[in-house]
């Protein structure tokens, strides 16, 4: 990344009913490192601290019908406000299925921000009008359902926090990744050189530098027309394709 970030940290708020699931896996390893160096923060939002009756009820059955429940929109929005206060120019993003898919851009486009606010529903999710009068981003990990948002998040967060300068060392090592160059990542090999037979392909054995860059984008481009004809015809149409 080549934009040159504040001075503050990256700061992930997060609004959940389960706080406890928090860093979870984004304590551990370089991200988790990173927590503890001050290269991000992360603070977590029980929701259920903003119910107001004893039994601090969140959510209530859905009108018109239907199974589970619905997420309370004034208890929701009471969290959010609170947040928004706190950690003004956030972007607010809730995780749904219905939301527009995640992409890289939109991983790098957070990761240069301030940082990112994440509602996390449960149940059949959040009373639509708290999203419509908060202009919460709908973001959607793809075509399946989990069962709340909080893995959904921790996902997003992992794919932000990695693009985050110092977190992960060398800027070199994000350039060659799946979705950089509009194509998914080319084939890695390491030791044995032989392993059951099969051997590492011999060009990469070469030591010849502008061989093994061209076999490395012939990979990439091979697996991206064959895994992602969708991504392949993007690729194809933004003209990238070298030339022989």
């Amino acid at each position: 990344m080549s934009e040159e970030r504040t001075a503050q940290p990256w700061a992930a708020v997060v609004l959940t009913l389960f706080p406890g699931m928090f860093p979870g896996p984004l304590g551990q390893s370089l991200i988790g490192q990173g927590l503890e160096e001050g290269l991000w923060t992360l603070e977590t939002v029980d929701i259920r601290d903003f119910a107001s009756d004893k039994h601090r009820s969140v959510d209530d059955t859905p009108f018109g019908g239907g199974p589970g429940m619905v997420m309370r929109a004034d208890v929701v929005d009471t969290a959010i406000g609170d947040a928004v206060e706190r950690h003004p120019g956030l972007p607010l993003v809730y995780l749904t299925p219905r939301g527009r898919p995640l992409d890289q851009d939109r991983v790098r486009d957070l990761a240069r921000g301030p940082g990112v606010a994440l509602v996390c529903g449960r149940y059949e999710g959040i009373d639509e009008r708290v999203l419509q009068a908060r202009g919460v981003e709908e973001i959607s990990l793809g075509d399946f359902v989990l069962s709340s948002g909080e893995p959904a998040g921790m996902v997003l967060l992992d794919a932000c926090i990695r693009l985050l300068p110092g977190v992960l060392g060398a800027s070199e090592s994000l350039e060659d990744e799946s979705f950089e160059q509009g194509l998914l990542e080319c084939p890695h090999y390491t030791r044995p050189q032989e392993w059951q037979g099969r051997a590492v392909p011999e060009v990469l054995l070469s030591g010849h530098h502008e061989r093994i860059r061209a076999w490395k984008q012939d990979r990439a481009e091979e697996v991206t027309r064959i895994r992602r004809p969708d991504l392949w015809d993007k690729y194809l149409a933004a003209g990238k394709m070298e030339k022989d």
